[in-house]
């Protein structure tokens, strides 16, 4: 009998034993009540409790979780409304706040991004909300993160996961942004072409300008040839004036001759004539180049005697073409 009520006391002992240890797995604390009253945060690993006495009251999770946030319709400043969902993560740093401080805390942290989120987006219009949402993210993360702080939580991020436009704007936007690229490539169109029209005036430019330059050098060229032709015919001109005043008939005859080859020269070239004919005779056109060989040479040999030109010999002169026998 007594053996039976030791065994039944040992048994009584290792149960209350075994119901006083508490193990808390890692990433989480609980909470120990005494008599319903928190008293203390049970840490990660093997604790102990007298049963009866002390309770676990709230397991909290420790690690980082998220709360997703249900899609919403919302109306923007500009009125146009718009469906949006994101999600928010936090973090628990005090579990006793976090299970004594508010009630159904994850409901709560929807419940407050979601009342936020229209706050924050409803001041804002449609294409700041589409092109915006870095700073949506910032603003929402400090609102709610300010607002939960006294629940012994962190927020560490609010993202924006999708905002759905309704048909008719997006269809709008599509539009608008088509119109935009043909813009932008119109205007692409027209910078090409102005740039081709200026590089083309820059091409005749110099074109003309190297034109001008070949005329003005063409022009200096003709100038020293008429100049050089001038300087032939005064040189000419003075030989035979000095030929005549020495009483040289050749003279006469070769200013006469050079006139005659210049008309007879005129009336070949003449586009009207088709018939030339010529009223001398050929003969004494030779003997006037004849004329002027001889003239030639008088006034070579007297050059290069330093003398003055001699005398015509005695035998009788050929005849120009103009003078009578």
């Amino acid at each position: 009998m007594g053996l039976s009520v030791a065994f039944l006391l040992v048994i009584l002992v290792l149960v209350y034993l075994a119901a006083s240890i508490k193990i808390v797995r890692q990433g989480y604390q609980y909470t120990i009540e005494r008599f319903g009253r928190f008293t203390e945060v049970a840490k990660p690993g093997l604790n102990f409790y007298p049963a009866f006495f002390y309770a676990v009251g709230r397991k909290i999770n420790m690690m980082e979780q998220v709360v997703d946030i249900p899609g919403q319709e919302i109306i923007t400043k500009d009125n146009a409304m718009v469906a949006v969902d994101g999600v928010v993560f936090f973090q628990v740093l005090d579990a006793a706040k976090a299970a004594y401080e508010v009630s159904e805390l994850y409901v709560a942290i929807m419940q407050l991004a979601t009342t936020n989120l229209r706050t924050v987006m409803g001041a804002m219009d449609l294409d700041e909300t589409l092109s915006k949402r870095d700073e949506i993210n910032a603003r929402l993360l400090s609102v709610v993160d300010h607002a939960t702080n006294s629940w012994g939580i962190k927020i560490t991020r609010v993202e924006i996961k999708d905002i759905r436009p309704p048909t008719d704007i997006v269809n709008a936007m599509a539009r608008q942004m088509k119109a935009e690229r043909e813009k932008r490539a119109n205007i692409l169109e027209a910078e090409g072409l102005k740039s081709a029209e200026i590089l083309k005036a820059e091409g005749q430019k110099q074109s003309q300008i190297l034109e001008a330059e070949g005329r003005r050098e063409a022009a200096f060229r003709d100038a020293e040839a008429r100049e050089r032709e001038a300087e032939a015919e005064a040189r000419a001109t003075q030989m035979v004036s000095e030929a005549i005043a020495n009483g040289n008939a050749q003279a006469i005859n070769y200013f006469v001759a050079q006139k005659y080859v210049e008309a007879v020269q005129q009336f070949a070239t003449s586009p009207n004539a088709k018939t030339i004919l010529f009223p001398v005779e050929a003969t004494q056109l030779i003997g006037t180049l004849g004329g002027i060989g001889e003239l030639a040479r008088e006034a070579l040999s007297g050059s290069g005697s330093g003398t003055s030109p001699a005398t015509p010999s005695p035998t009788a002169p050929r005849r120009g073409p103009f003078e009578r026998p």
